[in-house]
């Protein structure tokens, strides 16, 4: 009679799981707590399954599991990665990355104490803006500014504080949605306000703006279109000729989001000063997209109405605390020097676009029979010159299997390499590259070219072996 052997029902224990030394980066890297859950949850999940009820920890691998579940969680923190994308400013990779050296510059001020809302002449609580009013000042001319946590802040305090309760007269052109679900109707509703819509989708005069004024309209908002543009048959109104036609208790409010000021190479942008030139009362844009600096919004023009937001209750909710504050003081100064610092990361991608061919070239070379090179295009990206490109050369990686495959393994890199596809081919731009990326990025794509040699090989070295077996047969 056979004897048939008891199921065995013993999983390991917790903390026997949290010493085995595949946890130990995890921990680290995500925290004891955070594993010792992710243990708990495996473990009941592997006691509810169907197999092993029937047949208890046979087959089962639960530091597999568990380690796979770990790995899920890590790669939700924030970690650096290599953009090879060919867009700039790219929005799910942390729009403009800061220098190093701009980064140092602020670190004292934001490891220790600092005079953030104290006069150190008087002793006395001060303002928390700093030197950036007269920054801002000299830099596009306006009388005086207030800094947000980010641009869509920007357009909500200005409509809550100077139109709630009253009319803002919007272009329908202009009635945009930029990421994240953030629609200017539902903006100017949220915020109290009463949108009267003008002109139609592809054209917008001066008259429509004018003709729409009533005794109750606070604002006119002119709203930059971000990641998309119209062409064609077009017309945009004259901005001068609105501004000067308002009458006193209108406003006239810009919402020019990219922040180009200086800059040369976006012929469809305007910038910032010359809004203010026209006649614009305010205008609002985003530090982290062609300024370059840290994700804020910053509103310019008259110190009347910036006053007025300054001391809205909403702008204790939308500012910004030092780390970002000092950033843009810093940038700012380095922009009003001209020292190459102070240019944001479009300007610098731009400027090396020149030597992407030849850099391209070279890795070709490197990794032949795999890399091509390919003229590309490159875009600032981040909602700002939507329709503006710019020439450049990258690589086109013909591997072997579904180009996906590789797309999501550059990805899993200890650096993700962050690549696209077009067709059956994995595409990498070479432009948006930092120059402090390129050794880690050639010796990461170099072992995992060499890795898909080996691969080739054992496959090769294999179906010669089962060819061999099958003739002996």
């Amino acid at each position: 009679m056979a004897v048939t052997s008891a199921i065995n029902y013993r999983l390991p224990q917790v903390e026997q799981l949290l010493q085995h030394p595949s946890l130990e980066k995890y921990i680290k890297s995500v925290s004891r707590p955070v594993v010792t859950n992710i243990i708990r949850n495996q473990l009941a999940v592997i006691r509810q399954s169907d197999a092993f009820k029937q047949k208890g920890v046979e087959g089962v691998n639960v530091i597999k599991d568990i380690t796979q579940l770990c790995e899920q969680y890590r790669q939700q923190r924030l970690t650096r990665v290599i953009n090879a994308t060919g867009i700039a400013v790219h929005t799910n990779l942390g729009r403009s990355p800061l220098s190093t050296d701009l980064w140092d510059s602020v670190r004292r001020v934001n490891t220790g104490y600092s005079n953030l809302e104290l006069e150190l002449s008087t002793g006395k609580r001060g303002g928390r803006n700093g030197l950036l009013p007269a920054l801002v000042t000299n830099w596009i001319g306006a009388e005086d500014c207030v800094v947000v946590n980010n641009n869509a802040a920007s357009v909500y305090l200005v409509l809550q504080a100077l139109a709630s309760g009253k009319e803002v007269i919007v272009s329908r052109g202009e009635q945009v949605q930029i990421g994240g679900g953030f629609r200017i109707p539902d903006i100017l509703l949220m915020s109290g306000c009463k949108l009267v819509e003008v002109g139609t989708t592809n054209i917008t005069t001066s008259d429509d703006y004018i003709n729409a004024i009533t005794e109750n309209t606070a604002l006119v908002l002119m709203v930059h279109q971000s990641n998309f543009s119209i062409q064609g048959f077009t017309e945009s109104p004259d901005i001068e000729d609105v501004a000067r036609r308002l009458p006193e208790h209108v406003r006239l409010v810009v919402d020019q989001g990219s922040g180009l000021s200086s800059e040369q190479y976006a012929d469809s942008e305007t910038p910032l000063s010359r809004y203010l030139q026209l006649g614009a009362d305010l205008v609002c844009f985003s530090g982290d997209k062609i300024l370059g600096g840290p994700q804020a919004g910053i509103i310019a023009g008259k110190q009347s109405l910036t006053q007025i937001l300054a001391k809205n209750p909403m702008m204790r909710a939308f500012r910004p605390g030092r780390i970002v504050l000092s950033l843009l003081e810093e940038m700012l100064v380095r922009k009003l020097n001209r020292e190459a610092s102070g240019e944001g990361v479009a300007q610098h991608t731009l400027n090396r676009c020149g030597t992407t061919a030849d850099r391209a070239v070279d890795l070709m070379t490197q990794w032949q029979p795999w890399a091509k090179a390919v003229p590309l295009q490159m875009q600032v990206g981040g909602g700002s010159i939507p329709s503006e490109t710019y020439d450049c050369y990258g690589l086109a990686l013909s591997l072997p299997g579904k180009a996906q495959r590789h797309l999501d393994a550059l990805r899993s890199m200890p650096t993700p390499i962050i690549g696209y596809l077009h067709g059956d081919k994995l595409m990498l731009n070479l432009a948006t590259l930092l120059e402090e990326d390129l050794p880690l990025f050639k010796a990461q794509m170099g072992n995992y070219l060499q890795s898909l040699v080996k691969e080739k090989g054992q496959s090769e070295a294999d179906a010669k072996a089962g060819g061999c077996d099958a003739d002996t047969k």
